[in-house]
């Protein structure tokens, strides 16, 4: 009589065992996030924040944000290179947050992909837990999910949410912005993780380049260039609410520098900001070169060399770039704040790169 044997999750193609392996390589990067508010450790079905650390506050707002990063994770994963792609998820999920003046408090994961390897889903996490110390929040859980059969063996993709607190009264945004103010950028370490769809599919598909050629304009290979971590400017915006009178920030994401501007400048207002006060990093315009891309095209899919934008009272700035300055963050006035009169939209781009 022969023994049949029945389905079960691993022949499904689901590997616990794997998972398990996954959870224990990751624990030590998770350790380092730790803040003191945290209880517990990781592997309990949820994450512990002891709220009580918010007492300090007279009206506590809690902040949140969800983000991933996009099609860049087709580029890691074509590298085999795991253990950046985390940056760019805290810096996306972080980032929005610190924007409203937000001190960013914890941060959960989930990684989902075709088939568990350990290594690498330790690697990613490791990412991702090195970015929450650069943005100064804990990393208190997450998830690794297994689909076979939807993935395949290789493929992967991340998101995240963060949570963060500011004082109300202490609420950044439009209602603070006045005429006159300046406009403040930030400079990009490069693509960030917005846009590569656009640029992989000029890149890679069009033009047939392979990531490990080397980009003489670049100075490196195209695919460093490509999965160059996304800045997180959390703690330098934070230290920068605290030295001067910030009145709000917008962290150039989806959509580009003007678009985004955009979403924090009040009705009655108009942000100008002027092309000839920075030069696009290399990549840019290699981009447009390539695929022949006209520039409006490419600032509303690219951040143009500007990740992040700070609206100071025009007496601030001198005290605003000196505080990014010791932080070793590259900015500059790129623009001002005037009444909207005729214009249509709250911000625009006015004159032409340097350089």
């Amino acid at each position: 009589m022969s023994e049949t044997t029945g389905a079960s999750y691993a022949a499904a193609g689901v590997d616990i065992e794997a998972g398990d392996r996954a959870v224990e390589l990751m624990k030590e990067w998770v350790k380092k996030t730790q803040r003191p508010e945290v209880l517990g450790g990781l592997g309990g079905f949820a994450g512990l924040f002891d709220a009580s650390a918010l007492k300090r506050y007279e009206r506590p707002l809690l902040a949140s944000a969800t983000d991933g990063v996009g099609t860049k994770v087709d580029v890691a994963r074509q590298m085999g290179v795991y253990d950046t792609i985390g940056h760019d998820l805290v810096a996306m999920v972080m980032d929005d947050i610190v924007v409203c003046g937000a001190e960013p408090l914890f941060m959960t994961d989930y990684i989902c992909v075709g088939k568990v390897h350990p290594e690498r889903v330790a690697a990613i996490v490791k990412g991702i837990a090195e970015g929450c110390v650069l943005a100064g929040c804990a990393l208190v859980g997450g998830e690794t999910a297994e689909h076979p059969g939807l993935l395949g063996e290789d493929d992967f993709d991340v998101a995240g949410a963060g949570t963060g607190v500011v004082e109300a009264d202490r609420l950044l945004g439009p209602d603070r912005i006045r005429k006159g103010d300046a406009v403040i950028a930030m400079a990009a370490s490069g693509l960030h993780s917005n846009g590569y769809s656009l640029v992989r599919h000029v890149l890679l598909n069009q033009a047939g380049l392979a990531l490990d050629t080397r980009i003489d304009e670049l100075g490196r290979t195209l695919g460093e260039e490509l999965l160059e971590p996304t800045k997180i400017y959390s703690l330098d915006c934070l230290a920068l609410t605290r030295t001067t009178d910030v009145h709000a920030y917008s962290h150039v994401t989806g959509g580009g520098l003007a678009a985004n501007l955009a979403r924090v400048i009040p009705d009655h207002l108009h942000a100008t900001v002027d092309r000839t006060t920075w030069t696009p990093a290399p990549i840019f315009d290699l981009v447009g070169r390539t695929g022949q891309v006209e520039r409006l095209e490419l600032e509303k899919t690219l951040n143009m060399g500007v990740g992040m934008i700070a609206i100071v009272p025009e007496e601030s700035t001198d005290a605003a770039l000196a505080t990014l300055a010791d932080r070793g963050v590259d900015a500059w006035v790129a623009g001002e704040i005037t009444d909207r009169g005729d214009h249509t939209t709250g911000a625009e781009l006015v004159g032409d790169y340097a350089g």
